[in-house]
């Protein structure tokens, strides 16, 4: 086998080990969720003008920083019980490691932007970023299931059920605010 191809193997089961972590796989379906929400927040207004979607970039951004802040924060106080954070650096630690979930709202973000810069329509960029969101949720599925040893087959099903879990989630969010 080349070497570069052994590498790239390498690679991926690094990169596969990494993203099931659960606060990785919490923090992308969890940031997928809140920013298809978001969207459907922010639209449900009826603006489509470019700079409506700037500012609903904005809104999405300001968002998933306070939820990552307020996830981290509960974090810290939950584990102050059992002790397992001492310090500062260790409680900075904590709020950083929610960066997953910001993360996760990039894909959403960039539609926004790309609508609000003229990159491309305006009008109906929030079935596209409810899509493309919907599509993450997949994706997080299989391969939280994947990463849990599922086959192929039962891989995809999870992922499907997952998606579509996410998607009454969405609903419910939308229909409430």
């Amino acid at each position: 086998m080349p070497r570069s191809s052994l590498r790239l193997r390498q690679s991926a089961r690094v990169l596969r080990h990494w993203v099931a972590r659960p606060d990785v796989l919490f923090g992308g379906v969890y940031g997928a969720v809140l920013a298809s929400s978001m969207v459907a927040a922010l639209t449900e207004q009826g603006a489509t003008a470019p700079a409506d979607r700037l500012s609903s970039a904005k809104w999405l951004v300001v968002t998933a920083v306070a939820s990552a802040l307020a996830h981290g924060y509960a974090h810290l106080i939950a584990r102050r019980g059992d002790q397992t954070v001492h310090g500062v650096r260790a409680a900075a630690r904590l709020l950083l490691s929610e960066w997953p979930l910001v993360l996760a709202t990039v894909p959403t973000l960039a539609l926004l932007l790309g609508a609000a810069w003229g990159w491309w329509p305006s009008r109906a960029i929030e079935d596209v970023a409810f899509a493309v969101n919907v599509g993450l949720l997949f994706a997080w599925g299989l391969l939280a299931a994947r990463a849990g040893g599922r086959t192929w087959g039962s891989s995809l099903k999870i992922g499907t059920a997952d998606a579509l879990l996410g998607l009454a989630v969405v609903v419910a969010n939308a229909v409430i605010k």
